[in-house]
């Protein structure tokens, strides 16, 4: 596939509107990546979140690939594609060709040509993966790919926003449950 620009205005439009629009994490990923497939035309799309404890990439949502390869066993950090500098964009143009996968022969089954991964960074802090995978291999823009980087860092803050939601009303209702116990 030759390069051209495949992200425009419309589709951050469609990508803001169902982040402002959903209060669910995992509903608001899944949605995300659905959208990201359409709106590209591409085979699919995952978004990660970061798990410090154990090193791994955990699925928020994903659209577009099979059980079995969402399956195929956990997606260490260490090992998965990662770029050699932090916050940059990993592009795997051919996946037949690269090194740098975690379960290449897993991809090339499931009929992935390339891989571009791009980090979801809150903060300075990278917490999360936003991974779009394309049938053929893909030669993607540098303009898409800066506008990827923005589309990551919004769902990074709506991330971070989902969590904080979360845990406000978790202390909302432990508040709650004290001046409940005080006043009996």
């Amino acid at each position: 596939m030759h390069t051209e620009d495949r992200i425009n205005i419309e589709i951050f439009k469609v990508v803001t509107r169902a982040i402002a629009e959903s209060n669910n994490l995992e509903i608001m990923a899944k949605h995300l990546a659905q959208l990201l497939v359409g709106a590209l035309e591409i085979k699919g799309s995952t978004i990660f979140a970061t798990n410090v404890e154990t090193k791994e990439l955990e699925v928020l949502g994903s659209f577009g690939l099979s059980i079995r390869y969402m399956n195929k066993g956990p997606i260490y950090i260490s090992r998965s594609i990662k770029s050699v500098e932090k916050h940059k964009a990993v592009v795997v143009k051919d996946v037949k060709d690269s090194n740098m996968l975690q379960y290449a022969s897993d991809a090339i089954q499931e009929g992935i040509g390339a891989i571009v991964s791009v980090p979801i960074a809150f903060s300075g802090r990278e917490i999360g993966v936003l991974r779009l995978y394309h049938h053929d291999t893909w030669d993607i823009s540098e303009r898409d790919l800066d506008s990827l980087f923005v589309l990551a860092e919004i769902i990074g803050l709506a991330m971070m926003y989902a969590r904080m939601n979360v845990a406000i009303s978790e202390v909302k209702n432990i508040v709650g449950d004290v001046h409940e116990a005080w006043l009996e």
